[in-house]
């Protein structure tokens, strides 16, 4: 698959290494695992021959200097002495010299990974970069995907790197527009029902969308396929992207994930599905430290502690942990095919919260509203699935979700929305509008 979409991630990294001509800049990209991070600098400076590019492998650090200078060697015209360099901090002070003389683009990419080779690189950075950034005309990138180390090197005022960055990039899943544009192009003709199977289980995730396409994976049934095959990419994935960030208490936070992906989506169900009631700091870590949960109210809760309900963020994760680690002893067990057509036959119900999940990402990738969210009252009796507000235009659309468009009654959602209207009683004076949208309308 050809490389696609991004032009906003690439205009502005094209403007930073403008600026870092006469300004030393130091960016940081983040982003899970497989969203393209490396992909995009490469193609955002691809026509710089020059542009440096470090990966930290898990090597000796001095086996990593050897392989930077060789890349240094290779793009630069520049002299680079014989001598060995034994330290990180040896090869970034000789970068920095050299940005005093003429322009270099370096992208150091798995930054956080220096962690595990050596902790002091960041204070040696620190020191270098301190002193010598006056004058250098450098566009230092780094990236990387483990959050909690990203955050702990540039957000905690404890360690050297806090404050150093001058720009951040969050690398975002692909939007709606642009996967329906991968999907046309790709696969034309795919039926809208195909096309939320591939949005509810790649969460428009730039490496997923990649291996399905190149594999002319269009339909359920084949992405199915191919993701239950034996020693396949997909089946380890979650443990991949997540153990590391879990440390030695991945199974508590697997347990309470699968959970939420079951439809235990309240602390009360949680706990009772886990046995016990110690989950509060995990949840909280899950949501501000891992980013991996979001904690959903109904739209205007008066109360911030009560309709609480838990969601994985990740698409591509709820899937996992739905079907793939919660039925690890199947696969173990080499039930492969049965597997498959257990997660077919559920895949219906699974997917109606992705097409909820895929037309609120559409709503607000119009920009045109204020507050997107849900609601539905304390008794359960009433709920709305998408409730847009636009409090500048004074506009309010109520909004229900099923994969049939058979299934949806506007006159039920029209009582559903008197109950809303009287219970946060706040749209005096707003156009109010109802629909219905369905796998027709993607």
């Amino acid at each position: 698959m050809e490389f696609v979409g991004r032009e906003r991630e690439i205009e502005k990294l094209r403007l930073i290494e403008e600026r870092s001509h006469s300004v030393a800049q130091f960016t940081v990209i983040s982003g899970r695992r497989r969203i393209g991070k490396t992909e995009l600098v490469k193609k955002a400076y691809e026509g710089n021959p020059q542009m440096l590019y470090f990966f930290v492998a898990r090597k000796s650090e001095v086996e990593l200097c050897r392989i930077f200078i060789e890349e240094m060697r290779r793009k630069l015209d520049v002299a680079v002495p014989n001598a060995t360099f034994e330290s990180f901090a040896d090869v970034f002070r000789f970068v920095m010299d050299i940005a005093q003389r003429q322009h270099i683009t370096l992208f150091i990419d798995e930054f956080q990974d220096f962690f595990k080779i050596n902790p002091s690189i960041y204070s040696d950075m620190q020191n270098i970069w301190d002193s010598g950034k006056r004058g250098a005309s450098i566009n230092l990138v780094v990236g990387g995907s483990v959050n909690t180390l990203l955050n702990r090197i540039f957000r905690d005022e404890k360690e050297p790197l806090f404050g150093r960055q001058t720009d951040s990039l969050k690398l975002q899943p692909f939007t709606p527009s642009l996967m329906k544009y991968i999907a046309s192009k790709y696969f034309p003709g795919q039926s809208p029902a195909d096309f939320l199977a591939l949005y509810a289980i790649t969460g428009g995730v730039a490496k997923y969308v990649e291996l399905f396409v190149d594999r002319q994976d269009s339909t359920l049934d084949k992405m199915l396929s191919t993701i239950f095959e034996a020693d396949s990419y997909f089946l380890t994935e979650g443990k991949v992207l997540l153990i590391e960030e879990f440390g030695k208490d991945y199974g508590v936070y697997f347990s309470i994930l699968t959970a939420i992906a079951e439809g235990k989506n309240t602390r009360s169900e949680i706990e009772d599905q886990l046995g016990t009631d110690a989950i509060s700091g995990h949840l909280s870590r899950l949501m501000d430290d891992y980013e991996l949960i979001s904690k959903l109210q109904p739209i205007h809760e008066a109360s911030a502690n009560k309709n609480v309900h838990y969601a994985i963020r990740d698409p591509f994760l709820r899937f996992w942990f739905r079907f793939v680690y919660k039925y690890w002893h199947v696969i173990e067990a080499n039930g492969h095919r049965s597997l498959k057509l257990k997660v077919a036959e559920s895949f219906p119900t699974f997917s109606g919260l992705a097409l909820e999940h895929y037309f609120r990402e559409v709503l607000k990738e119009t920009g045109q509203y204020t507050r997107l969210g849900y609601w539905h009252d304390r008794k359960g009796n009433n709920e709305i699935d998408i409730v847009a507000e636009d409090e500048f235009g004074e506009r309010l659309e109520l909004i229900e979700v099923k994969r049939s468009e058979r299934n949806i009654d506007l006159s039920i959602l029209r009582s559903k929305g008197d109950a809303y209207l009287k219970a946060v009683n706040r749209y005096k004076g707003y156009r109010i509008s109802y629909r219905g949208l369905s796998l027709e309308n993607m």
